[in-house]
């Protein structure tokens, strides 16, 4: 890593006249170039984007200054990376069954999903207590990061880090506050799903607590071969149309994915599609369960994406920024919710599944915009020049989650020493990168509810906006398709699909006679 940060950093230190020198240039005289030039235009795109950068770009020396500093960039997230990761002293806690288990992050991610409400707490108590333990040394390395990202700003001329993050991909204000503000909105409809939760996990009215919110709505048994899964993955994504279907047909039979675990392989999923000549090829761990199933539709729902970019757009345009990645995905995900709810043969069947998606939901719309939230309020007082303490940030992520988590009115109640969460995120020292979670399974949900309609238009549209790569900005590319994502549409299109799958699952249960 070390070595490859420095190969990037002298790759910018050498190219680091290009941009002034294409702001001496000019837009008209480019212009120029483009009209006398047909074999020039596939740059237009490319050099626009350097061209409205002019305000934020220093002259040669400061360019290549800039580019010295990258070494050191990202020296707070190495910190706590080691930190939270190697040398953190994982606490063990010994569960109702005997078991001792250690809280790691996998051990974490096991033990909050326990039946025993005892042992969650257990788990949570020790976990976040440890973190706690530590909160002042994660607080200082969260605000070098701040402070690093206010110093870019500053130096880039913007008035805050957040203008300066999205001016990026030049995407409007509008979509960060506008989702932000759609999501305050919605809160009715997670406190919705908390009460819900509660009831289904047979926890009294009043008494669910934050170690509450992890273990399945709805427990079930099924298991999935690879060969149904991808089945199933295929059979889902028919609504897309038949070129659809048979490039990820193709995939799957020309073995474009590592599927099962083993020993050393890395853990988790991922799609490389960087390649620019070379098909996109998915990493998986695949273990038979239905999230293994979804996951698979997740990943071949970027693979897919890469496919289709490559093959349409020239290389410098092929790359797609995240703000569009996402939505691929996660529309892959909720074709093949449709799928599962079609074929489910029993109430409990289709219980889970809709349980799935719904914890799903919450996971990556509502917690995204709630992080995101947060970052908005850090970013913008360390940019004002104040100081943020461990203490302090775990009182305004606190304030955040309560508020998200319904406290006051009585829906989830959390203890202090869960406050400290924020230390966890390793995405924070990403600034403004979450965000972009919440708007795409907004503007999927939007896209997946038209085309399942049997709408053409918006197939065609979506499928040209997975054919368009990086052809323009992001927020204009998801726009032209049908989704505009700095209006409320795609947050309220969300947050109803939340309330119809709880009417749904509150329908199953009452005629099952559970109120």
């Amino acid at each position: 890593n070390e070595q490859a940060s420095r190969l990037r950093v002298e790759r910018e230190q050498a190219s680091a006249f290009m941009r002034p020198e294409f702001l001496r240039i000019g837009g008209a005289r480019l212009e120029q170039f483009f009209a006398a030039e047909a074999g020039l235009r596939v740059y237009r795109h490319a050099l626009d984007n350097i061209v409205r950068m002019a305000p934020h770009t220093l002259d040669a020396r400061g360019e290549a200054l800039v580019a010295d500093f990258d070494l050191s960039r990202g020296a707070a997230s190495s910190v706590y990376q080691i930190l939270s990761n190697a040398d953190m002293p994982w606490p063990k806690v010994r569960l109702a069954d005997g078991k001792e288990l250690l809280l790691d992050h996998s051990g974490y991610e096991e033990g909050r999903e326990a039946a025993n409400r005892d042992d969650r707490k257990r788990v949570f108590d020790a976990f976040w207590g440890k973190w706690q333990e530590f909160e002042r040394s994660y607080g200082v390395t969260f605000h070098e990061s701040l402070k690093k990202d206010a110093v870019y700003t500053r130096v880039r001329k913007y008035p805050g880090t957040l203008e300066r993050a999205l001016d990026g991909e030049r995407l409007p204000r509008a979509v960060y506050d506008t989702l932000i503000a759609e999501t305050n909105k919605g809160l009715p409809t997670l406190h919705r799903y908390f009460r819900l939760r509660a009831r289904l996990l047979g926890i009294p009215a009043g008494e669910m607590r934050y170690y509450d919110i992890y273990p399945p709505l709805v427990t079930g048994s099924y298991t999935y071969s690879l060969d149904e899964a991808k089945r199933l993955v295929l059979e889902s994504a028919r609504p897309l149309g038949e070129r659809y279907v048979a490039a990820m047909a193709k995939g799957f039979a020309s073995r474009w994915m590592d599927a099962y675990p083993r020993p050393h392989k890395q853990s988790g999923a991922h799609m490389a599609g960087d390649a620019y000549d070379v098909h996109p090829y998915v990493l998986m761990n695949y273990i038979g369960n239905y999230e293994s199933v979804a996951t698979i539709a997740h990943e071949w729902g970027h693979a897919m994406h890469s496919y289709f970019s490559n093959a349409t757009q020239p290389y410098i345009n092929s790359e797609y920024a995240t703000f569009v990645a996402e939505i691929a995905s996660t529309f892959n995900e909720a074709l093949l919710l449709e799928q599962m709810l079609k074929r489910a043969k029993t109430d409990q069947e289709r219980l889970f599944y809709l349980g799935f998606s719904l914890e799903n939901l919450r996971a990556t719309f509502f917690r995204q915009a709630m992080f995101a939230e947060f970052e908005r309020d850090v970013h913008a007082r360390v940019d004002r020049g104040e100081a943020l303490s461990g203490k302090r940030l775990s009182e305004l992520y606190g304030a955040i989650l309560r508020r998200y988590h319904g406290e006051r009115e009585g829906v989830v109640k959390i203890d202090d020493r869960y406050t400290v969460e924020w230390a966890y995120i390793p995405h924070f020292y990403r600034a403004f990168y979450v965000f972009q979670y919440a708007t795409s399974i907004a503007a999927s949900s939007l896209f997946a509810e038209r085309v399942l309609k049997d709408e053409a238009s918006t197939r065609e549209r979506y499928l040209a906006l997975l054919s368009a790569g990086g052809s323009d900005y992001p927020y204009e590319l998801v726009k032209r398709a049908g989704v505009d994502l700095a209006s409320p549409a795609p947050y309220r299109a969300v947050i109803a699909r939340m309330d119809r799958i709880m009417d749904e699952i509150e329908a199953i249960e009452a005629r099952r006679g559970h109120k």
